[in-house]
């Protein structure tokens, strides 16, 4: 649900500019209208602090993601042991 005012967003349009602005990709204006509605929502207040708690975890976790050729190989032994 989009509001009239440009500077008031709606939840979901808060949450989606709270996921952007953790990966830098929230405009300057995106940015203020994100603060006006954490002054006043407790719900988008909540859902910014779970992610950004959340992308803190997953920056000290240091996980390490398989590379394509390794799990391609993978999948082909999986593929080698199904048909036996």
């Amino acid at each position: 649900m989009k509001t009239n005012n440009k500077l008031f967003v709606s939840c979901e349009e808060a949450k989606h500019i709270c996921d952007k602005n953790q990966y830098g990709e929230a405009s300057f204006l995106e940015i203020v209208k994100l603060n006006i509605r954490l002054a006043y929502c407790k719900v988008t207040r909540a859902y910014s602090k779970k992610n950004i708690k959340l992308t803190k975890t997953i920056d000290k976790s240091k996980i390490e993601s398989i590379s394509a050729s390794d799990k391609e190989a993978m999948k082909k032994e999986i593929q080698k042991e199904l048909t036996k």
